[in-house]
């Protein structure tokens, strides 16, 4: 294991130094059975032989033997039974307990008399040793998720695997508490051999892993202070359909009924949209026939041809770069090109060209209202493009979602969607002026198909599905959400956003 440097200050006691050094080591390779401590002149080793027990054993060697005798030689003498010297290869070696003999309470205050005449040094340089080896059981960790109904499981040094469930984190003595040997050894098992050489070599990396019968995992692994972290997103065998997901049925299926166009399926990290995606390219899947191609990093969802012939690029494994791959798959004869994630101007450039040019193009974006999605897509662009982008998305997109999930009655999370559809004048103009509140208040509108976040969230707490408070943190705008609630609500005037900038 690495050495690593730690200043201690002045302690009074060995035992004092191993308690600091182990909380350093908890936090990088786990809980060891074995601590080395080395400063200039000495060497303490301790031992334990349970990794949830107080270090017990204590070696300290001097390499001043003729100075440190003197010191060592009174307290050896008063502990006799708890504690031996001994002089080899020109080294001072004192045990606590002896050889043989088991640790007691005089051994540990033989401990603290010995750090006390000794004036122990205040920087050490230390290393764990005796991790926890025994191998994890990735089917087991499956197992677990399915149970908890847990969306991913982290895995980190020194801790037991932590759950996210419902959005929060929860401890679980599943496994006991990991060691980085554990994890290291788990990525290089479920790693395949290009995606281990790139964790190797650029201290992260990202890939699928399919468990037979229970399901896949997105799993992402990373250096953290000098030690491997992994976390497992699960994704079931299954592609679950709107109903599963408590989506509507209705504006889902008429939006993979396109032929053409740009869908963008929006939010923030963890709010459901690659499972949005999966579930409407299931349905276009099981409905049409057609040529269905995805390009993503990793391959979350695995699809099997029904209906439609789907074919699935990993990038750096089948494709160097979106970009690459959007721009290549116009050559391979697709209907419908899904793109896992827009973030950077050549595969927006590429996703909106194939849009123009008859093709159904689904794609996700992080963002956290439909009506800045607009601007967020321009931003990546240099100033002297974006006019011509505005006017290429006013003329492609064809809905964009943003998507939400709020806690659920009884437990669990439901979504709560945002649909901006650019059916009316008043949306379309305020794409192309790149104006978000112009967005919004054309939204609004009675004769727009588009729906708010406040409007959803409104009807899941009418249905009783979530709280008054749930709802109101999960909304956008809590006046507006106020104002449906006590039924004093009005649509904003389209000329509003005109009085707002001119007052």
């Amino acid at each position: 294991m690495p050495e690593f440097v730690i200043g201690t200050g002045n302690q009074k006691s060995a035992r004092n130094v191993v308690r600091m050094i182990e909380k350093h080591l908890l936090r990088t390779e786990g809980v060891p059975r074995t601590i080395r401590a080395r400063a200039p002149g000495l060497l303490i080793i301790a031992e334990r032989p349970e990794f949830k027990v107080e270090f017990n054993k204590f070696t300290f060697e001097f390499t001043d033997v003729n100075g440190q005798r003197t010191l060592v030689d009174p307290v050896v003498k008063q502990y006799t039974e708890s504690c031996e010297l001994a002089q080899e290869n020109g080294c001072l070696r004192v045990s606590c307990p002896p050889s043989g003999a088991q640790p007691d309470d005089r051994s540990l205050e033989a401990v603290d008399k010995l750090s006390a005449v000794i004036r122990l040094p205040e920087t050490w340089r230390a290393e764990g040793d005796n991790y926890r080896v025994d191998r994890i059981s990735i089917e087991m960790l499956f197992q677990a998720m399915i149970q908890y109904k847990a969306s991913d499981v982290h895995l980190s040094p020194g801790f037991t695997p932590v759950f996210r469930i419902d959005n929060d984190t929860r401890v679980s003595d599943l496994l006991g508490s990991l060691s980085a040997v554990q994890i290291r050894e788990l990525i290089r098992e479920v790693a395949p051999d290009e995606y281990w050489r790139e964790f190797e070599e650029h201290k992260q990396s990202s890939f699928n892993f399919h468990q037979v019968g229970l399901g896949y995992a997105r799993i992402s692994c990373f250096i953290k202070s000098a030690a491997p972290h992994c976390t497992f997103r699960f994704l079931p065998e299954k592609i679950p359909s709107f109903e599963d997901l408590n989506i509507p049925r209705g504006p889902l299926e008429k939006l993979a009924s396109l032929h053409r166009g740009l869908l963008l399926v929006t939010g923030m990290t963890g709010s459901g949209k690659s499972t949005t995606v999966a579930s409407l390219v299931d349905w276009i899947n099981s409905h049409q026939a057609g040529h269905i191609l995805t390009i993503e990093n990793p391959i979350e969802y695995v699809h099997v041809n029904k209906k439609s012939i789907i074919s699935q690029r990993g990038l750096g494994v089948d494709v160097e770069t979106f970009n690459a791959a959007v721009t290549g798959a116009l050559r391979h004869d697709p209907d419908v090109i899904v793109i896992g994630e827009m973030r950077d101007p050549d595969t927006i450039r590429a996703a909106i060209n194939a849009a123009a040019t008859g093709h159904l193009v689904i794609s996700t974006l992080h963002a956290n209202t439909a009506s800045e999605v607009v601007n967020r897509i321009v931003s990546f662009f240099d100033p002297i493009e974006r006019d011509l982008v505005k006017l290429q998305l006013r003329d492609c997109v064809q809905c964009i979602i943003c998507q939400r999930l709020v806690a659920r009655i009884g437990g669990g999370r439901l979504p709560a969607l945002e649909f901006m559809f650019p059916d009316i004048k008043a949306i379309r103009d305020g794409i192309l002026a790149g104006d978000t509140d112009a967005i919004r208040i054309g939204m609004q509108q009675t004769v727009s198909h588009s729906i708010l976040f406040e409007q959803y969230l409104h009807n899941l707490y009418k249905q009783g599905d979530i709280t008054l408070e749930h709802a109101r943190d999960t909304c956008t705008d809590e006046s507006v959400f106020d104002q449906l609630n006590m039924g004093t609500y009005s649509v904003p005037r389209l000329d509003s956003i005109k009085h707002h900038f001119t007052a």
